[in-house]
């Protein structure tokens, strides 16, 4: 299914969230174009085709629409927005090895305000796995029969 957030009434990014990421030696901020092979290869790696065809395509749109999580210079997560269709969110994902430490939210709700910033008032959430983590942080609210959504067809490997 697909989620809706509200942008205009979106909740900021804590200091005690990026004071806990730092403290930890962990930077959150927007991936470089000269990163594009290290964190494309990390996401299909990590999470796949699917979502490493879709990271790719993040170093094409100016800013950048990826933020990367990075722990003693190793890519630890990821959040994409307006890759697979204009004003959506996702895909995002943090390495087992560092869940549970706010990574995912905070990521998420960079993409978010960045979303916000070129004037969105309104986000979709595509294809969403963990519904409640979405409400929780954000607000978000299930769109009505939208599943499969965009990818009804959607070409895959073996079938």
């Amino acid at each position: 299914m697909d989620m809706l957030v509200k942008l205009y009434d979106l909740p900021q990014i804590l200091p005690e969230d990026l004071v806990q990421t730092e403290t930890r030696g962990i930077v959150i901020r927007r991936a470089m174009a000269p990163e594009k092979h290290l964190v494309v290869r990390w996401v299909r790696e990590t999470f796949g085709h699917t979502w490493g065809n879709e990271t790719d395509i993040a170093f094409g749109n100016q800013p950048i629409s990826c933020f990367i999580a990075v722990d003693n210079k190793q890519i630890v997560g990821f959040a994409c927005y307006e890759v697979t269709a204009r004003n959506f969110f996702g895909p995002t994902g943090v390495a087992e090895s560092h869940r549970g430490l706010g990574l995912g939210k905070i990521l998420f709700l960079r993409a978010l305000h960045a979303l916000r910033e070129l004037g969105y008032a309104y986000a979709i959430i595509g294809g969403v796995g963990p519904a409640g983590f979405y409400t929780k942080i954000a607000g978000a609210i299930e769109i009505p029969d939208s599943t499969p959504g965009i990818y009804k067809g959607l070409l895959k490997e073996n079938g």
